[in-house]
C-alpha cells in the first residue's frame, strides 16, 4: 500500500481508570491538535475520537504515538486529593492511496445505522452512520460525523485501509498485542510513556527519557523535543 506522508489519522480510546481515561484520551488528542496548529498544520475530527491532521511529514511526526499512554494525576472528581493511575490508547493510521488498493468486495460487510446526538429534527431519521467489517481481519470502523451517508462510507473505508496497513506493519515487527486489532491491552503496566502531573513529568518509557516541562506539552501542545526524541 502507498501512503501520503502529508496526512495522519489519530485514533483515540480509553484504557483503564473509568471517566478519568476518557478525559485523558480526549486531552490527548487536544495537545496533537495543538502541536498541529503550532506547526501551521490543518485538522479536521473524523468522529468523536478521532483526528485527521494535514501537513508535511505529518505522519512521520506522529506515527511514534501508537500505544498506551498512562497517566498520573489528582482527577478533579477526587475529593481526597489521592492520585489516581489511568491510560489512555493512541492508535496512529496512515492515510492510504486508495487508488493502489485492490480489496475484495465480498470481504467487506456494509451496515447502516441513524447517527445519534445534537444537531435538529433531521437528526436520527435517515441512516447516514457507517459500520464496515472486513471480514478476514475482523477489524471494525465506523463513522457518523457527516451528513450524507457517502461521506461517511469514505470516512469508514480510509480509517480500514489505514487500519489494514498498520496490522501489516505490526506483523513485520513481531507485535503480539495488535494495537489495530486488540487495541492493546490499555493496562497500567503495557505503556510507551507516564504522564506525571505533581512532578510536571513526562518519561518516554522506550528511550528512558525525561521531560520536566509536562504542562507546556499538554496544554500548549510543545511536542517538538518529544517527538525528536
Amino acid at each position: 500500500m502507498q501512503i501520503n506522508p502529508n496526512i495522519v489519522i489519530i485514533e483515540a480510546s480509553p484504557g483503564v481508570g473509568g471517566d478519568e481515561s476518557k478525559i485523558w484520551e480526549r486531552e490527548l488528542l487536544l495537545s496533537y491538535i495543538r502541536f498541529a496548529q503550532r506547526r501551521g498544520f490543518k485538522y479536521i475530527y473524523l468522529d468523536e475520537d478521532i483526528i485527521k491532521i494535514s501537513g508535511e511529514n505529518a505522519y512521520k511526526l506522529f506515527k511514534g504515538e501508537t500505544g498506551v499512554h498512562r497517566v498520573q494525576r489528582i482527577p478533579t472528581t477526587e475529593r481526597k486529593g489521592r492520585i489516581h493511575t489511568s491510560t489512555a490508547i493512541i492508535v496512529v493510521l496512515p492515510q492510504i492511496i486508495s487508488s493502489d488498493v485492490r480489496i475484495n468486495p465480498a470481504d467487506l460487510d456494509w451496515q447502516f445505522f441513524r447517527a445519534g446526538g445534537h444537531g435538529g429534527q433531521n437528526v436520527n431519521k435517515v441512516a447516514t452512520a457507517v459500520r464496515l467489517t472486513h471480514k478476514p481481519t475482523g477489524l471494525v470502523t465506523t463513522a457518523s460525523q457527516e451528513r450524507y451517508q457517502e461521506a461517511n462510507r469514505k470516512i469508514a473505508m480510509d480509517l480500514l485501509l489505514g487500519k489494514l496497513y498498520q496490522l501489516e506493519e505490526e506483523k513485520t515487527k513481531g507485535v503480539v498485542n495488535s494495537f489495530v486489532k486488540d487495541v492493546g491491552t490499555g493496562e497500567r503496566a503495557d505503556k510507551i510513556r507516564t504522564y506525571n502531573f505533581p512532578q510536571n513529568r513526562l518519561t518516554d518509557h522506550r528511550i528512558n527519557k525525561s521531560y520536566h516541562n509536562l504542562d507546556d506539552i499538554i496544554s500548549e501542545g510543545k511536542w517538538d523535543k518529544v517527538f525528536e526524541g
